[in-house]
């Protein structure tokens, strides 16, 4: 009688398993990539929009000047005061303040004082020659966010809204300059606090 020879291996149904498990684990990591990809693109105009708007209250407090930020549809734009003409105007030839555009399917929601705003699509044009300056609505504009030389900001809840996702990822400020970023579920639970 032979004795049998035992040889160290796998035998094909233990191979398949483990390839199973891993497609397993492959295709749910991929999903889980899938699902919160668009949140990370909302966070990160989110915290894009915050970092500019500290930007321009480091440059209102040490240069005395106050800034705006203008909130259309599916772009934003910051503007300063010219005191001397005495009317809100773009920012001269700062690229850093310049006016962007949001990623497609992402949209603002402004509220303001808790009140909704209705945003329009298009901004407003700030530079008609100076024979137009008769009373038009450039005097009678304001943008919806003030940034003050003292640092102080107007309180505001700016939500970006991914209308393809159904996400929403919110910015606010309060009056002293603070701007959070927060998911809405992590609105909720501050809120349930």
């Amino acid at each position: 009688m032979r004795a049998r020879s035992h040889q160290p291996g796998f035998t094909l149904i233990e191979l398949l398993v483990v390839v199973v498990v891993i497609a397993i684990i492959v295709s749910i990591g991929l999903l889980s990539l899938g699902v919160l990809g668009d949140d990370r693109q909302l966070r990160r105009e989110a915290y894009r929009i915050g970092s500019l708007l500290e930007v321009a209250q480091d440059e209102a407090i040490m240069q005395g000047r106050e800034f705006g930020l203008e909130v259309m549809r599916n772009s934003y734009r910051f503007v300063e005061f010219d005191a001397l003409q005495r009317r809100w105007a773009d920012v001269p030839a700062e690229d850093i303040f310049r006016a962007r555009q949001l990623p497609d399917n992402v949209e603002f929601d402004l509220r303001l004082e808790e009140k909704s705003v209705q945003l329009k699509f298009d901004a407003a044009d700030l530079s008609e020659p100076e024979e137009e300056r008769q009373r038009d609505s450039r005097d009678d504009y304001a943008p919806h966010v003030l940034i003050f030389s003292s640092g102080d900001t107007t309180p505001f809840q700016l939500r970006l809204v991914d209308t393809q996702q159904d996400q929403t990822v919110i910015l606010t400020g309060d009056i002293t300059g603070k701007i959070d970023v927060l998911t809405e579920s992590e609105e909720r639970d501050a809120l349930l606090r």
